[in-house]
């Protein structure tokens, strides 16, 4: 759709072909572009489960009348939407009537929110030096401006502390990134960003990065965390049914924010993640990537670095992540994630291996059959999919592609460099997680946080 929009103005009449399942966000899609009608052929269904004759019916039959038919009719208009200023007040009434407003209107994420008064927006803003219309970026897919008024706004919904301002607007620059792609924070698989944090500011707004750190329930992680869904929800404009813009099939609940334990890396000679990322240690970083999928816990033991890695290989890595490398070989991208347990970082650190030690145990040794691994594309959709046209093409190396052996074994990651690895959870436990990325939707951008000049005194008062 979006490629229709950029071909109709410039005078060209399309048609695009959607499968039935995609209709509503197709023309959803293109409301936000800023077109309307354009042209669609509708696919009945969907190809993946149809057969070749099955398939061959419906594109001889209504896919090619209705390509005829829009191809005919010069029917694509601009539309420019009509939405309050800033400061307008859109409603007024008691708690109950302000949260049935906002979810008959699709702005809430179907929990109560607080209202975002002007008095409670002014509140966030004073802990900011930027000015309330700073343009960030402009979100697809409904093409509307990030700005620090609406970051502070929808801030407020969430039940962040005024204090958390700084670092929202760091995550909404990561967003709107154009690296990021928000506009596939829609797409089937249903990925969830992930907000990683490190610096001082850890510490001094209380973030948990000990037992139960993904969990719901401090503050800081969980209120920015739902920040994130509420922001892609209402700025971005990607909402589930009755919406029509975001179609992960299954998909995910919001995570909340993943703090380093910087002090766990220092004492055991590592740099935090962040340092990793290209920043100085204890500055205030964000850092924003998709997550597709989460391993289960991965429990690891014994006294030296190799037996812990050897589990972490399989259950974190291979057991996780295998599944996507056929879509990441073809789009040449992938940033997985580690987290590990201090308690299991201190013993790979008192074996003297560093983290590039890790990422290169993990490139070399996490594989899986290639066979295998190219029929699994061919069933995500990707029936051209081939390790042999990937390394021709430049996507992946050698080690893809050594012979046409189906039962030749190749890794699973595409560089070891692009392995991340972070410190946190439960310092008393021997646990540790693999997060899968997905591919160039959301790979990994990373801000830093902006203080306010009276930082210090304001958190202080």
């Amino acid at each position: 759709m979006r490629a229709s929009a950029a071909v109709e103005r410039a005078g060209v009449p399309t048609v695009s072909i959607v499968a039935s399942g995609f209709i509503r966000q197709a023309h959803a899609i293109a409301k936000g572009l800023g077109v309307e009608n354009l042209a669609v052929a509708e696919y009945p269904g969907h190809p993946m489960v149809d057969s070749k004759e099955e398939l061959g019916r419906k594109v001889r039959g209504p896919i090619l009348e209705n390509i005829i038919k829009g191809l005919a009719t010069r029917g694509a208009t601009s539309v420019k939407p009509v939405e309050p200023e800033p400061r307008d007040i859109v409603f007024q009434g008691i708690f109950r009537e302000v949260q049935e407003f906002f979810h008959q209107n699709l702005w809430s994420d179907g929990l109560p929110v607080a209202p975002p008064t002007i008095e409670e927006v002014e509140r966030f803003l004073a802990f900011t030096d930027r000015a309330p219309d700073e343009v960030m970026g402009v979100l697809l897919p409904e093409n509307r401006e990030a700005t620090i008024w609406n970051v502070a706004v929808n801030g407020v919904m969430a039940g962040c502390r005024p204090e958390y301002m700084p670092v929202l607007v760091a995550v909404v620059e990561a967003i709107a990134d154009p690296d990021f792609r928000i506009e596939d924070g829609g797409s089937t698989p249903g990925w969830e960003p992930l907000i990683i944090l490190n610096g001082p500011i850890i510490k001094e707004l209380d973030f948990n990065y000990g037992s139960g750190v993904m969990r719901v329930g401090r503050q800081a992680n969980t209120s920015i965390g739902r920040f994130l869904r509420l922001y892609m929800r209402n700025v971005a404009g990607l909402r589930i049914p009755p919406g029509a813009t975001d179609k992960g099939s299954i998909a995910q609940s919001f995570n909340v924010v993943l703090a380093e334990n910087e002090d766990a890396a220092a004492e055991i000679g590592w740099q935090p993640f962040s340092v990793d990322r290209g920043f100085k240690a204890r500055e205030n970083v964000v850092t924003v990537q998709s997550v597709i999928n989460i391993s289960p816990p991965c429990y690891t033991g014994g006294h030296t670095a190799l037996e812990h890695m050897e589990t972490i290989a399989h259950v974190a890595g291979l057991w996780t992540m295998a599944y996507r490398t056929p879509l990441v070989a073809n789009e040449g991208a992938l940033y997985p994630l580690f987290v590990l347990s201090p308690a299991v970082a201190a013993v790979i650190a008192r074996d003297r291996w560093t983290k590039d030690d890790i990422r290169q145990y993990l490139y070399d040794n996490v594989k899986a059959e290639a066979g295998l691994l190219e029929r699994l594309a061919s069933e995500g959709g990707h029936e051209d999919f081939s390790f042999r046209r990937a390394f021709t093409q430049g996507k992946v190396s050698k080690a893809f592609y050594e012979s046409d052996d189906p039962k030749r074994m190749v890794p699973i990651f595409l560089r070891p460099e692009w392995i991340g690895i972070v410190l946190s959870g439960d310092p008393g436990r021997n646990q540790s997680k693999g997060y899968a990325q997905n591919h160039r939707q959301g790979p990994p951008v990373s801000k830093r946080i902006e203080l306010p000049r009276e930082w210090g005194r304001m958190t202080k008062a």
